[in-house]
């Protein structure tokens, strides 16, 4: 039994092995090391471009609390940060690890754009789409060694990197982002699918992906725009709050730039944040504090930072956060709008449907966009910080629907009336052009007709002028001719 368990074992791992190496020579192409290159230049250059930021704030601060190696540690977190991974706080009052989990959507900007071009010059080179695709693979394995190396380098310190977080989430975006440059530069080609998948999507006519998709990103872009106008209006409206944050954080201007930095970087979050709260269900500021357009509730125990501290105290709203809900009416008007094509070709079924498509779809692109800006800051009261996803993506789902499915089919008839106007206005015109001519045509008749009759009776009046000048010549011993009704001449008279 032994024996034949260990031939068993022995056989199973010549598989296995056969598997990895078959697997390694169909990846092994002309363009697998540049790839791999490409992948470790582009997270070179990303930590590059955050080591330069926080080395800059270091060199400039007068009383800097670490040295070299720490501001290289600190700029690793923030790399790794940018890519979703948490951090955690080791050193807290209450001596429990507090983790970090709100990641600054616009760090995220700089590392997936350079996945992306990244994915795009590993791509461009190859001769066929599966060689496309094992240089996009050997560039995410060069990205991801890096990440890894970032990782352990960072896994120790007062803020440390979570490895499982870090593993999850560094190669989830490299392989999207990377994949993404690769598809476009190799012109969108067909992707294949799941079978089940393809059974539902081919069920949908490929004309009306354009006016779901304008839909839903017109009701996603209007919602982060009264978002970031809420987050504004609350900044201006709290100038004293947000300034004394700035000052008790630090004194020093290289430090109060740190802080201005980072709350650069999260204006793409409080603009999700402000559509969550223009959609009604708010978010929460820890585990017992929600701030709503009805009022806020609870007594939140916020960290000093300035766009936290223009938030309104708790209390029932007032008519200025009730007119917040103007952000996702304009949203499901916006969505409604440009779910109908310009000819408004389709019928009201097909009409309704696109925007309700697109009300649901803006719905789930506003949920994912919650996700990534919310997270914990902490532990206990700070565990649950920022919208729900789930509240969120139904809110945004409801109004946009609600709002924008009346007014398409409004849209649709107004457009469809603009047509029919247009087309009615075309047929006058040239009704009007037709009796035009037929108005001229019937007056050039007439004239000459006119001219026809006055130039037939001066005809006449010549003819009989010739004729009394030929008898005149002929005497009065000429008989008149037959027919002319003329009386004869006294001097053929017998009398």
């Amino acid at each position: 039994m032994a024996a034949w368990g260990a031939v068993t074992a022995a056989r199973a791992v010549r598989l296995v092995f056969r598997r990895v190496r078959a697997a390694h020579e169909a990846l092994l192409t002309a363009e697998s090391v540049p790839a791999f290159t490409g992948g470790v230049l582009a997270a070179g250059l990303g930590l590059g471009g955050f080591a330069v930021l926080v080395l800059f704030l270091w060199i400039t601060s007068p009383f800097p609390d670490s040295g070299l190696y720490g501001a290289l540690h600190i700029a690793a977190d923030c790399w790794l940060l940018a890519h979703g991974a948490d951090l955690v706080r080791v050193e807290t009052v209450s001596g429990v690890p507090a983790p970090v989990g709100v990641t600054p959507l616009l760090l995220a900007v700089f590392p997936v754009w350079l996945l992306y071009r990244a994915g795009a010059d590993a791509a461009a080179p190859a001769s066929t789409d599966r060689a496309a695709a094992s240089a996009v693979a050997w560039l995410i394995g060069g990205y991801v060694a890096v990440a890894a190396g970032a990782a352990i380098f960072t896994s120790y310190g007062p803020v440390r990197s979570d490895a499982l977080s870090a593993g999850l989430h560094v190669p989830l975006v490299a392989a999207l982002a990377a994949a993404a440059g690769a598809w476009a530069e190799r012109g969108r080609p067909h992707i294949p699918l799941p079978a089940a998948f393809h059974r539902v999507t081919d069920r949908v006519p490929a004309g009306e992906i354009g006016p779901v998709t304008r839909s839903a990103a017109a009701g996603v872009a209007v919602l982060l725009a009264g978002g970031a106008a809420l987050t504004a209006v609350a900044l201006v409206l709290h100038p004293g709050a947000t300034g004394a944050s700035f000052s008790r954080l630090s004194e020093a201007l290289s430090g109060r730039l740190a802080v201005l930095a980072l709350s650069v970087a999260l204006i793409p979050n409080a603009a999700v944040w402000g559509a969550a709260y223009a959609l009604g269900p708010g978010f929460a500021l820890g585990t017992e504090a929600v701030v709503r357009p009805a009022g806020a509730v609870g007594d939140p125990v916020l960290p000093d930072f300035p766009l936290l501290a223009a938030l309104p105290h708790a209390g029932p709203g007032t008519v200025l956060t009730w007119l917040a809900l103007l952000v996702p009416a304009v949203a499901g008007v916006a969505a409604g709008w440009f779910a109908v094509d310009r000819e408004a070709s389709a019928g009201l079924g097909r009409t309704a449907a696109r925007a309700a498509l697109g009300g649901t779809a803006c719905g789930v692109a506003l949920g994912l966009l919650t996700e990534l800006a919310a997270g914990p800051l902490g532990s206990g009261a700070l565990a649950d910080f920022g919208p729900s996803r789930w509240l969120a993506a139904a809110a945004a789902a409801g109004w946009t629907v609600v709002i924008g499915v009346p007014t398409a089919l409004v849209v649709r008839w107004l457009r469809r009336f603009r047509v029919s106007r247009a087309a009615y206005e075309d047929t006058y015109d040239e009704w009007a052009d037709d009796a035009d001519a037929a108005e001229g045509a019937e007056d050039w008749f007439e004239d000459a007709d006119a001219e026809g009759a006055e130039d037939w009776d001066a005809e006449a009046d010549l003819d009989e002028d010739d004729d009394a000048a030929d008898d005149d010549k002929a005497g009065p011993d000429v008989e008149p001719r037959a027919g002319d009704g003329r009386k004869q001449s006294t001097a053929t008279d017998p009398v």
